[in-house]
């Protein structure tokens, strides 16, 4: 069997000195998708930041592509974040935005050749944005942002992809377009982290779900966390799928 594309073994995390999130142990294996479930401030976004080596590991460890979160090689570890990490004013193009997911393997000078843009093309066809190739990122719609930053991922054949909370005020077309997109890519082995408030996602996309509110609370497949007493715990109601 493959190693876990994820691993956490009690792991604390912390900004400064006093933790902020507690106790995660889990796994991911390649192929398979994770959701990241928990009220706000519940500590989603801050597990994520921590496999992307942001936030510190003060207790317990981390192996992240069976390697410390510091010795993961450029571009293995694609990310989609909540909110674009791009000035939306600014005139950059949906194709540039999808190239700069080659600037581990090129760096930042590099000449971006004809298999490159091929790859380009690929990877915009692969989230159904091949004909917005050339419209401002900043013009596209909440939704296709999402998938443009997705296909920032796919271009630089990252093995784990971390999503915070990709489907919010998604339409249908939008959000059928990215489940279908991360069915895809864990057919093809990926590993997916996806932190979500949305109950029946976590149920179509991940196999596995961590219910947190500043420590884990639970950890397992989705349908068995989703029905546990935990959940009425951390929500204060009982989630009906």
């Amino acid at each position: 069997m493959s190693s876990p594309a994820l691993l956490f073994d009690d792991v604390d995390l912390s900004y400064g000195r006093s933790p902020v999130l507690t106790g995660i142990t889990l796994s991911v294996d390649p192929g398979q998708a994770l959701a990241l479930i928990g009220p706000n401030g519940a500590g989603k976004t801050t597990l994520l930041r921590s496999i992307l080596g942001t936030v510190r590991c003060t207790h317990g460890h981390i192996r992240v592509l069976g390697k410390p979160v510091n010795k993961v090689p450029a571009g293995r570890i694609g990310s989609v974040p909540q909110s674009a990490d791009l000035d939306l004013s600014f005139p950059v193009r949906v194709h540039q935005v999808v190239e700069m997911g080659l600037y581990a393997e090129l760096g930042w000078l590099g000449r971006l050749r004809k298999g490159h843009r091929q790859r380009v093309t690929e990877a915009l066809s692969r989230v159904d944005l091949a004909d917005r190739a050339t419209h401002r990122f900043g013009h596209l719609s909440g939704g296709q942002r999402q998938r443009a930053l997705l296909a920032r991922s796919i271009v630089a054949h990252a093995d784990l992809i971390l999503l915070d909370e990709p489907f919010n005020g998604l339409d249908g077309p939008n959000r059928r377009a990215l489940v279908d997109t991360l069915r895809s890519l864990k057919q093809e082995g990926v590993a997916v982290v996806v932190s979500t408030h949305d109950m029946v996602l976590a149920e179509e996309v991940c196999e596995s779900t961590v219910l947190l509110a500043g420590r884990q609370l639970a950890w397992g497949p989705t349908k068995a966390v989703l029905a546990d007493e935990v959940f009425r715990q951390a929500y204060g109601r009982t989630y009906v799928g």
